[in-house]
């Protein structure tokens, strides 16, 4: 929903995966060029792999993970359709999901798909800074995919590579406050949750809402990765974005109160009033606006906390116990981004941060 706050942001995922793949055949011919071995299979592997690694998003990415399906995230929707495509092409993509699946025992290739300082990310956080118009999030991808190297099958950065890497950090920082985090977004997107699970609730009540044949069938079986079948992939890639906004332009002219002022709240932009906080949100404040919520409209408290509810947002800039970022000196020793970096705030920005937040009407 980055678009309400950032009119630029509509770019899409086909766009990230025609850049992911660009730069992926930089990165193998740059190995290659330092004497790295990289057979024509493990090549076009990494290619169908980082093609592919995001081809289990639905409609508005994370929205659908905790809405129309149960918990299932979209690299194991991935993986499905990875799988599925393995069949009709006689099991030549076994490689490329071992690769994806992290499975695979030449490391560098999966920290390629999959790492914090990975092929993705260097596509994403350039291509999002240059959409938005958030000038700190622009990396300098292409510098650090020439920086790259293997030492004993892990993928490393060289030492004139740090400075790259250090804004790479701060860069992925600045981007989840200001764009991925940003509170418009934010409600924005809990907004959008909750029309999908008041749809599925007033569905599963035997009220026929008006919507396109593939989202009424998640509108009206409860999918979770147990029963996600090759029925439910065929119909999970007929769902994009546009069955979700025409939809909502039907559902604001609905009986129901809460499914009609949700959808005209996303359609109009008049979203709940956010706010953010250092510590959890006190329960009075809670209470406070549900009594005033329920006493204005004479609904009940259930109804009520669609409107008025609370959360947490969690950004780790750079994880020290996760796949680190190791810098390769001219020595040859080896060192975590955060020992060798004499940059003050890296160490700060390895350390997590939580925030707090609280929505209700306006």
């Amino acid at each position: 929903m980055s678009h309400l706050v950032y009119p630029g942001a509509h770019h899409t995922r086909f766009h990230h995966a025609i850049g992911c793949i660009y730069l992926m055949q930089k990165a193998v011919n740059i190995l290659r060029f330092k004497g790295v071995t990289i057979s024509k299979e493990e090549e076009e592997a990494l290619y169908v792999a980082i093609l592919l690694h995001d081809i289990g998003h639905g409609p508005f990415s994370h929205a659908m993970e905790h809405s129309i399906v149960n918990g299932i995230s979209h690299e194991q929707i991935s993986l499905l359709f990875m799988e599925r495509l393995n069949k009709e092409f006689n099991g030549s993509l076994t490689l490329a999901i071992k690769i994806f699946k992290g499975e695979y025992e030449r490391t560098f290739m999966c920290q390629l798909i999959s790492s914090q300082l990975d092929i993705d990310r260097a596509d994403y956080l350039k291509r999002d800074s240059f959409y938005t118009g958030v000038a700190e999030g622009n990396v300098n991808s292409e510098r650090l995919i020439t920086m790259l190297n293997v030492v004993d099958d892990s993928l490393v950065v060289e030492e004139k590579g740090i400075y790259s890497v250090e804004k790479f950090i701060i860069a992925r920082r600045f981007m989840y406050w200001q764009v991925y985090l940003h509170k418009t977004g934010l409600v924005a997107e809990q907004l959008l949750m909750r029309v999908l699970s008041r749809a599925k609730q007033l569905t599963n009540r035997g009220v026929d809402l008006q919507a396109s044949t593939a989202l009424k069938y998640f509108l009206q079986h409860n999918i979770s990765i147990e029963n996600f079948t090759n029925e439910t992939l065929d119909v999970f890639y007929e769902l994009d974005d546009y069955d979700i906004v025409s939809a909502m332009k039907h559902w604001k002219t609905n009986d129901d109160f809460i499914l009609r002022n949700l959808c005209e709240m996303i359609i109009n932009r008049a979203l709940l009033k956010i706010k953010i906080k250092d510590k959890p949100i006190k329960a009075k404040s809670l209470e406070k606006h549900i009594d005033g919520l329920m006493q204005k409209h004479g609904i009940n408290s259930d109804e009520a906390k669609y409107f008025v509810f609370s959360g947490d947002i969690y950004n780790q800039a750079y994880q020290t116990k996760h796949q680190n970022i190791n810098i390769l000196y001219k020595s040859g020793k080896i060192q975590d981004i955060v020992k060798a970096s004499d940059h003050l705030n890296l160490k700060a920005l390895s350390k997590p941060v939580t925030k707090y937040y609280i929505c209700y009407p306006k």
